[in-house]
């Protein structure tokens, strides 16, 4: 592989253009916010039953994938993958903002986000939500280091401790976002160990979709070669990771059937569950998964176009993944003494929980999505994440004059 010239994208009004064209999105999104603090969590769609509404569906999202754009630099340096290292730097970086957005989202949607400060100071070691503060604050850490050994020539010796440290941060904190849900037994739809590794694959899956969108848009926005090499490497890749997605949920499914007690939990999701039965076959499954995998895998996975299209159904379908987990788990009436005849009250209880996302939910979440893209593209203008060029010819080791003509 030839010598790569790092160098940060050009300025003027055209780069302005799309700062503003994002932040317009950012923007909406702080208004959004204020609007359900200032007026209370009742204009939301949100209620006694679904306490996690759609906001937390693009926190969990962007925190999940934040964890699986850092693939990339991972493959780079703990797997010695020389092909990769050209894109290890923007990988860093997407990881961060992801993550940064995710976490934003969540934050804005508290209704007291000041009352971040207790879960800052006082830890509660027996929960899991504790661990994760320190998990996302160590993640940008780590990651702000591992980027630092790669962009200062000095400390590159140190680039595959600092990569390989990421790399078990990484897993350790998407772990913990699983764990979330696997160790909430008071939920049928959320119990089960299964939860953290599927996560990881998702989190696989949903990094790596944002980050071949972004480098082929900032590639083509800034007029800079980027050859195919690297993007049917990459659009390869992500089909595996989907297949992998798909095979954890066909498990994750086929073991809770094996247990009748979950019997309730699996018709609902699978059969009777209305808008989430929907959302599970028609976007999650034929939409995100399949529909990416015949289009990466068929004829037209050499078409940019096409690749993109797939990259970005598997995005809509992870939404629709973290949707009926989340949402769809809550709906589902909790089992209040289980094995016991008991008397209900009419207070929902045995009902399936109605909820309906309010357009402020939905424009904060798109904001989140938003902050991370527009603190990317500040980044790659800042500081040098970009090669110059991505052309076969300086990335591919087996690339030829015979081959170009």
């Amino acid at each position: 592989m030839k010598a790569l010239d790092y160098r940060e994208i050009d300025g003027g009004l055209p780069f302005y253009m799309l700062v503003g064209a994002i932040g317009v999105f950012v923007l909406a999104a702080l208004g959004a916010a204020f609007y359900m603090e200032h007026n209370g969590h009742w204009v939301t769609g949100m209620n006694n039953q679904i306490v996690w509404g759609t906001p937390h569906v693009f926190a969990v999202f962007l925190i999940v994938a934040a964890s699986g754009a850092l693939n990339v630099a991972s493959i780079s340096s703990v797997f010695s993958k020389a092909m990769y290292k050209p894109l290890a730097r923007l990988s860093g970086l997407l990881a961060i903002t992801l993550l940064v957005g995710g976490l934003a989202v969540l934050v804005l949607d508290l209704g007291r986000p000041d009352r971040l400060i207790v879960a800052m100071t006082y830890y509660n070691f027996k929960s899991i939500f504790a661990w994760n503060i320190m998990l996302y604050t160590g993640f940008m850490g780590i990651v702000a280091i591992y980027l630092w050994m790669m962009m200062e020539r000095k400390m590159n010796q140190y680039t595959k401790i600092a990569g390989f440290t990421a790399f078990i941060w990484r897993l350790t904190l998407t772990t913990g976002t699983g764990s979330i849900f696997g160790f909430l037994v008071a939920r049928q739809a959320y119990d089960a160990a299964i939860m953290a590794p599927m996560f990881i694959i998702m989190s696989f899956s949903f990094g790596l979709a944002i980050f071949i969108l972004v480098l082929m848009g900032l590639y083509r926005w800034s007029n800079r070669p980027l050859g195919d090499a690297i993007v049917y490497r990459l659009k390869n890749l992500l089909g595996v990771f989907i297949a992998a997605v798909l095979y954890f949920v066909m498990a994750y499914h086929l073991t809770n059937l094996y247990a009748a007690e979950n019997h309730g939990v699996e018709r609902f999701i699978l059969m009777d569950g209305g808008v989430y039965t929907q959302m599970f076959w028609i976007v999650q499954v034929g939409i995100g998964s399949l529909l990416p995998l015949l289009l990466l895998f068929g004829p037209a996975g050499k078409s940019r176009l096409w690749i993109g299209i797939a990259c970005l159904l598997t995005i809509i379908g992870g939404l629709a993944q973290i949707y009926v987990i989340i949402i769809g788990g809550q709906a589902y009436p909790m089992e209040m003494f289980p094995g016991k005849e008991v008397i209900e009250s009419s207070f929902f209880d045995g009902v399936v929980g109605s909820y309906t996302p309010s357009l402020p939910e939905f424009v904060l979440g798109i904001g989140g999505i938003a902050l991370a893209l527009v603190a990317t593209v500040i980044g790659t203008r800042v500081l040098r994440f970009l090669p110059v060029s991505l052309a076969d010819d300086q990335v591919d080791p087996h690339h030829s004059a015979a081959d170009a003509a």
